[in-house]
């Protein structure tokens, strides 16, 4: 080990060298490698922002085990199932109780601008304890008024002015499928693909909305096991206790449900993960292209290396390491740029999205990966060459 390194502090860097020496074309190439790099940055943000926003209610619900209609398509597209299910669950070894919840999409006018837009609405029993969400079961109690709602402050859109009236203890009142309805509480969600925001109301308030559901169809049931039973094996046992009208999914499941539905079934994943592709490819050609142009222009230097009786695997590693000092060299500034495209586009959509280390590894090692593919195709001509054809 001590020995390869002595060689490599002795080897000439002919890679930086030349890079060096026409800086132009490299500040040129940097610049490309770095549009490339926050291309896929802001296509892997924004997949992952989606599976994220879109679970974060799953994530908030207190549930080992989930049971949903076999017709449900994800959280906005639930159907329904008949409560006797949920009784059925409760009835059974190991689960420690058993909670329904209604979930509907609402027209309802914006408080502060007066324009109607679709919000998520979630009712439950207050007085049982489904979400983990302090500011909710602190404010349950508040919810069993009639027609009274919380609203989620991290929604998106313009809400600054009745956000303030509800701190200073002040409700709102606005209008939901044509009800009025009284904003007493806040909490905090986010917003998401699905919806720009949501609303928490009580299962008897919910049914005032909505006057068509009927109280015994369920959107989702929110089962705890009893300590020292595993979630797993009691759902297994559950699917063939309850039959085929119910779903039953743990609660990883659950999430990993809502997740597969954007990732198979729409077209939002499949485009995402496209413009990481046409990042990588975009990359490809702008570093093979630098690399194309700074082998023909040294394809005499090249020749006379050949003639030194130095292999075509030499020639490779000088273009290599220059493949490897762009990526690196590269990646940095679209690394920068992407943390403050991060930052303006969570500021200015409540989407979760953040830059996480395993994302940096990842798009480095595409770089990387990029830049060795452009340097393998540019060196073509010159292990194909013949040092007496180049004098």
């Amino acid at each position: 080990m001590i020995g390869f390194i002595s060689q490599l502090q002795r080897r000439t860097p002919l890679g930086w060298l030349q890079l060096s020496h026409q800086r132009s074309r490299l500040l040129v190439a940097l610049s490309g490698i770095a549009f490339a790099d926050v291309l896929m940055f802001m296509q892997l943000g924004f997949q992952t922002a989606l599976y994220d926003s879109n679970t974060r209610l799953h994530r908030s619900m207190q549930a080992d085990i989930v049971l949903i209609s076999p017709q449900a398509r994800n959280l906005a597209n639930m159907s329904s199932f008949t409560r006797r299910r949920l009784y059925q669950a409760m009835d059974f070894p190991g689960v420690k109780s058993a909670e329904g919840m209604y979930i509907n999409f609402g027209d309802w006018k914006n408080p502060q601008t007066k324009k109607k837009t679709a919000v998520l609405v979630m009712g439950f029993n207050p007085d049982k304890q489904v979400l983990d969400l302090p500011e909710v079961n602190r404010q349950k109690d508040m919810v069993k008024l009639p027609d009274t709602m919380l609203f989620d402050r991290a929604s998106r859109g313009d809400y600054q002015k009745a956000i303030a009236q509800i701190n200073s203890g002040k409700p709102v009142t606005t209008e939901i499928d044509r009800r009025t309805i009284s904003i007493n509480g806040l909490f905090s969600v986010g917003a998401s693909f699905i919806a720009d925001g949501t609303l928490i109301t009580s299962d008897q308030n919910f049914l005032r909305v909505f006057p068509k559901r009927d109280a015994s169809s369920l959107s989702i049931g929110l089962i705890q096991v009893q300590p020292g039973y595993d979630p797993k094996q009691t759902a297994t046992a559950l699917k063939s206790h309850l039959g085929e009208d119910v779903k039953v999914l743990t609660k990883a499941e659950f999430i990993e449900f809502e997740k597969d539905y954007w990732k198979t079934n729409t077209a939002i994943g499949f485009i995402f993960s496209l413009g990481v592709s046409m990042g990588f490819m975009v990359g490809v050609i702008i570093v093979y292209q630098v690399l194309s142009t700074d082998v023909n222009a040294h394809m005499k230097e090249y020749a006379t290396f050949k003639a030194m009786g130095y292999n075509n695997l030499y020639l490779l590693g000088i273009v290599f390491e220059e493949a490897i000092i762009m990526a690196i060299l590269g990646f940095l500034p679209g690394f920068g740029v992407s943390i403050g495209l991060y930052a303006l586009t969570r500021n200015a959509t409540n989407l979760p999205l953040y830059m996480t280390l395993a994302r940096a590894i990842q798009v480095q090692v595409l770089t990387i990966i990029m830049c060795m593919i452009s340097g393998a195709i540019a060196t073509r001509k010159v292990q194909s060459a013949d040092p007496a054809d180049m004098f």
